[in-house]
């Protein structure tokens, strides 16, 4: 096992956005709807430590809920991760 194996990233799937005044959230409860920006047929943002990655698209498999992987993103060529206590 090399060190690299070691490494765990915390991956997360944006399915849609909302914004919505503060009043209208705190009068939710159980079953209330949240309208995302989105349609059924657009693609999911795939994040690795709340990076954009991916996209995907929502597959399902029996009872359980996947992300196919339709885009890899490049990312800039600037693009440093920001350490605690980084040193330049």
């Amino acid at each position: 096992m090399t060190s690299v194996d070691k490494i765990s990233v915390h991956i997360s799937v944006v399915l849609g956005r909302a914004v919505m005044p503060i009043h209208q959230l705190l009068r939710m409860g159980r079953g209330a709807v949240i309208e995302l920006d989105v349609s059924e047929e657009d693609d999911v943002e795939i994040l690795a430590n709340d990076i954009p990655v991916a996209r995907g698209q929502v597959v399902l498999r029996g009872d359980r809920i996947g992300i196919s992987i339709t885009e890899v993103l490049t990312r800039a060529p600037d693009f440093r991760p920001q350490a605690e206590n980084a040193r330049i």
